[in-house]
């Protein structure tokens, strides 16, 4: 087995591997999923690094899912990347990806996704041979990934199952002698900020799993500090009093495009757009100086910069303490009007929706139709709650 070196130093291999006028043929390259949260990031660095070291040592490469100028919309992952002794400068990023890098030279594992989308799907679609996921399975990844693992199940958090998925590789590393001796407490550092920010420190009963228990069992045998460590990343991950409201939009946006209901094959694709927000709607009113119609206009520039025909907003707060959720809903044509009608008719007991603010915020006219609910329902995130829009603009039956 080769030495262990410290995750900066695999970092920096890894770069010059993408970068090299001469590149190895195919290349593997690790990606999360498009709105490069603190899950996808940091579990696409762990994967890489662990399947790097482990047998056949084929070098993974990790890739942020994001242009490199947007890392600095995410400060969580400045502060637990400091717990690895690395910088996001140390990240690559889509701007790292060579222009003529051809799908035929390359291999990709997806990580807390399981189908690429934009542009790398349709670059890359086709190269994709493995992926460990907790989202509902879009069926994008072959059956047959080879030395790849193809896991798609429920969990808290995607970095459980990456400990899961690595863990014997990661047992068989840490008993090594040689190498970089801080490097399992770093790798720890990384997984247990995913996890704990996912699970809410593991305290969020329709989150957690016994996976993501167990995964924090295993990481702390590398690290201490847990609650503290919480706490730290959490702060820095809601404050979002510095940002424009464009950059509150995009900081977790995720986005998709399926052919609506009773549309030919050759039509356009209806664009459905997610904005998870970690501020509730009056935060984010107050932000807009109380005026209404400055926070929905600034949404709906966003939604036309995106090409929206559906855009929706989700909010996490905690109000004294409690966790709360609110879901707004905007359709901005007359084929989008009636998906959203028909999602609220056939969810709207499931998550539990009540209206927010008597109504402040909605609005049903001529092309438009927008509504703003208190979401009781607390398990459904936007990984249940953007499938259930998905299948309604298909036609589909309810799930």
């Amino acid at each position: 087995m080769p030495p262990r070196v410290s995750l900066g130093a695999f970092l920096a291999n890894a770069r010059s591997a993408l970068t090299a006028p001469q590149r190895a043929s195919p290349l593997t390259l690790v990606v999360g999923n498009e709105s490069a949260d603190l899950d996808s990031l940091c579990s696409a660095v762990v994967y890489a690094y662990l399947r790097s070291h482990a047998a056949p040592h084929t070098l993974h490469i990790p890739i942020s899912n994001l242009p490199r100028d947007d890392l600095k919309l995410r400060p969580e992952m400045t502060a637990a990347l400091a717990h690895a002794k690395l910088k996001p400068s140390d990240l690559l990023t889509l701007d790292e990806i060579p222009q003529d890098l051809a799908a035929k030279d390359s291999r990709w594992v997806l990580i807390d996704h399981n189908a690429l989308t934009g542009d790398l799907a349709k670059k890359y679609g086709s190269s994709v041979v493995g992926c460990v996921d907790h989202h509902a399975d879009d069926h994008k990844v072959p059956q047959d990934t080879g030395d790849e693992p193809r896991v798609v199940e429920k969990c808290g958090s995607c970095a459980s199952l990456v400990v899961e998925c690595c863990r014997s590789a990661w047992e068989d590393l840490a008993k090594s002698e040689t190498g970089a001796s801080d490097v399992d407490e770093h790798l720890a550092r990384l997984s247990l900020a995913a996890i704990l920010i996912d699970t809410t420190n593991l305290e969020s009963k329709d989150k957690t799993t016994e996976k993501d228990t167990s995964a924090v069992s295993f990481l702390e045998k590398f690290t201490s500090g847990r609650g503290a460590f919480f706490d730290e990343i959490s702060a820095v991950k809601e404050d979002i009093s510095s940002l424009g409201f464009r950059d509150v939009f995009r900081k977790d946006y995720k986005q998709w495009e399926d052919l609506g209901e009773g549309f030919e094959a050759s039509s356009r694709h209806k664009v459905m757009g997610v904005s998870a927000i970690v501020q509730n709607l009056d935060y984010l009113l107050d932000k807009a100086g109380g005026d209404d119609n400055v926070l929905l206009g600034e949404f709906k520039e966003w939604a036309k910069e995106k090409k929206m025909d559906v855009g929706v907003i989700m909010t996490t707060s905690h109000p004294g303490g409690k966790f709360q959720r609110e879901l707004l809903l905007w359709a901005f044509n007359e084929d989008a009007i009636e998906y959203c009608k028909k999602f609220y008719q056939a969810y709207k007991d499931d998550l539990g929706l009540e209206s927010w603010g008597e109504g402040r915020l909605d609005e049903v006219g001529e092309g438009e139709w927008r509504m703003a609910w208190h979401q009781k329902s607390l398990s459904s995130s936007r990984k249940q709650v953007a499938p259930m829009l998905r299948q309604t603009i298909k036609g589909g039956t309810k799930l």
